[in-house]
């Protein structure tokens, strides 16, 4: 053995014994330190679904009925460039203004060069118009506007184009100040497909409703000054294909008086986003995806953050839940944000963030999906972690995994200070799932404690710094899974000597990125062979395998046959090396120089 290959092996149930904020011993499930401990598990992390979540959101408006409608009792209007002319009842025309004035099926088609189509009933039934190829322009004013009816629904027949542009100024009658949207209703309003609409708003806001707005089907092109497509109590979208291009949120919902309102629900659709400053998706309350196909730039991408602009990709006043679909983010915000919690069941995640990748205020539960972050200040961040299952790999150029109480600003850039400090009550439960963490700042950070009961974590870095990849306040509770945390030495942290499942941490004089790390039992069976991604100086590792009192040896560098995935080997047989350690596992720290 060299003396320049190791300097100190620790085999053990680790140092650091639990130090958990005394205020909170009471509720600290880390707080007991006996000797043998099983990590504490998680059963009440947060789960809601979406089926839950909208038991307690106000229903939508749509009824039976509302998807069809009979052309041969509808009232036709025609455009005609600069005149209009109305065949059948319940409309009126002034000049370039048509005036809807009771509830009824419209069949609108033609051209209005600079004119306006406007709903004014106080009809207690639904207004249904079927937009059939039509062009509205305005110089002065919205093209579109529902300013009073029970409910307006439109209709965008298969093979139909349609467009409404508005004015860059409005010209409003004293006191008023709506419409405020090219295509605005101050009532709810359903649109259904599936033909196409092109909405270019210059004043402000896209789509607009002042209640609810319910899409299901249609092909959408938005180009907006301000928002594209606003549901003030809720934004149900079933299904239908959307690029937008905007300035400010391309999809919201802003009721912040009602808390079972401000809520967006996605179930379906294709959606293309990019805003320069605002957020792809905003709720006042909760975001919901159950499913579709998301292609999102906010802020001009990852590269652009600015803390002065909220750019984030999906945003959750309340909760966050995410049941499916496909997402590439290229944000210069948060890609998962939410206030409160946030779930994921399900999905593809494909996200490079200019901030963090996944951040909740309160909770952030991980039950399942593939998730990939390219790039991120920070991966996963939130006071309470607990990941179940899911394929997860973080690039992040600070913490990886940060557990740490506050809001979005408790994971703070240089410079900023950190106005929360430590938080003993933030924790991480490893409960399942396959984690990679690629990390500039601490692997696995948590402002108080880390329980491990299953699953298989894989942490490189940092590579240099005062961080370490694993560094916690509390304690590091392991009891099942699979660990192994390759970076710096001089804030190199292990689980904790309380824990049931053995682990040992290794210091080593550093080494090359990509350079095998091997522990063998004393028959030449491999526990590891893992070759991390960074250069490396201390080495952490927990495994069922790894039995007290056993005999083990450790080599540096090497060659193994066998299957590679994330610098893990498996199914191989290793040969060369050197022999940098041979020890025996006990609960004592062991030194080795």
């Amino acid at each position: 053995m060299k003396d320049s290959k190791i300097i100190y092996v620790f085999a053990l149930m680790l140092l650091f014994g639990v130090a958990g904020c005394a205020s909170n011993s009471d509720l600290d499930p880390f707080s007991d330190d006996q000797e043998d401990e099983e990590a504490p598990i998680n059963e009440t992390y947060f789960s809601a679904s979406i089926a839950e979540a909208m038991e307690s959101n106000k229903s939508d408006h749509e009824d039976s009925g509302d998807e069809t409608y009979e052309l041969t009792e509808s009232t036709l209007i025609q455009l005609n460039g600069n005149s209009i002319e109305v065949v059948g009842s319940g409309a009126s025309v002034e000049n370039t203004v048509v005036t809807i004035d009771a509830a009824g099926t419209y069949l609108i088609q033609g051209t209005l060069s600079d004119g306006q189509l406007l709903v004014d009933t106080e009809d207690e039934e639904s207004v249904k118009i079927i937009l059939n190829g039509v062009s509205i322009g305005n110089s002065t004013n919205a093209p579109f506007a529902a300013m009073s009816a029970e409910k307006v629904i439109v209709y965008l027949p298969e093979g139909t184009f349609n467009s409404f542009t508005d004015a860059s100024e409005y010209i409003y009658e004293e006191g008023e100040d709506e419409p405020n949207a090219a295509f605005f209703s101050k009532a709810d309003m359903t649109i259904y497909g599936p033909g196409s609409i092109t909405v270019t708003a210059n004043y402000n806001d896209g789509i607009s409703s002042k209640d609810g707005l319910i899409i299901n089907g249609g092909q959408f092109t938005i180009n907006s000054a301000d928002d594209g497509i606003r549901g003030k109590d809720y934004l149900v979208i079933r299904d239908g294909n959307f690029k937008m291009n905007t300035t400010g949120d391309a999809f919201k919902s802003d009721n912040d008086e009602d808390t079972d309102r401000g809520y967006i629900l996605i179930e379906a659709g294709i959606f293309e986003v990019n805003t320069t400053e605002g957020d792809g998706f905003a709720a006042e309350t909760d975001l919901m995806i159950a499913n579709g196909s998301f292609e999102i730039t906010t802020g001009n991408g990852s590269s652009q953050y600015d803390e002065d602009i909220s750019a984030k990709a999906l945003k959750a006043g309340v909760n966050n839940l995410l049941e499916g679909g496909t997402f590439n983010i290229d944000s210069a915000d948060d890609a998962l944000h939410s206030d409160g919690n946030m779930a994921i069941y399900s999905g593809v995640f494909q996200i490079a963030s200019g901030d963090d990748a996944v951040h909740a205020d309160e909770e952030l539960t991980i039950n399942g999906g593939e998730i990939t972050v390219n790039k991120s200040y920070e991966g996963l961040e939130s006071n309470i972690i607990t990941i179940n299952d899911g394929n997860i790999h973080l690039v992040a150029s600070d913490d990886g995994i940060n557990a740490a109480g506050g809001n979005d600003n408790s994971g703070t850039r240089p410079g900023q200070g950190n106005p929360f400090g430590s938080s003993g009550d933030s924790y991480i439960y490893f409960q399942g799932g396959y984690i990679v963490v690629d990390a500039g700042g601490d692997g696995i950070d948590a402002n108080g404690s880390i329980s491990m009961t299953g699953g298989t974590v894989l942490v490189n870095g940092p590579s240099s710094g005062a961080n370490g990849p694993l560094d916690y306040d509390g304690s590091f509770k392991i009891s099942g899974g699979f660990l192994i945390a390759a970076g710096t030495s001089n804030m190199a942290q292990a689980p904790s000597s309380s824990s049931e499942q053995n682990a040992i941490l290794v210091y080593l004089n550093q080494q090359s990125a990509n350079t095998l790390f091997t522990l063998q039992d004393a028959s030449g069976n491999t526990l590891v062979s893992f070759a991390p991604s960074k250069q490396f100086a201390s080495v952490a590792f927990s495994s069922p395998e790894l039995s007290n009192g056993s005999n083990y040896n450790i080599y540096i560098g090497g060659t193994d046959t066998g299957e590679v995935s994330d610098g893990l080997y498996s199914n191989g047989s290793f040969s060369g090396g050197s022999l940098v350690s041979s020890f025996s596992v006990s609960k004592t720290i062991t030194t080795i120089r």
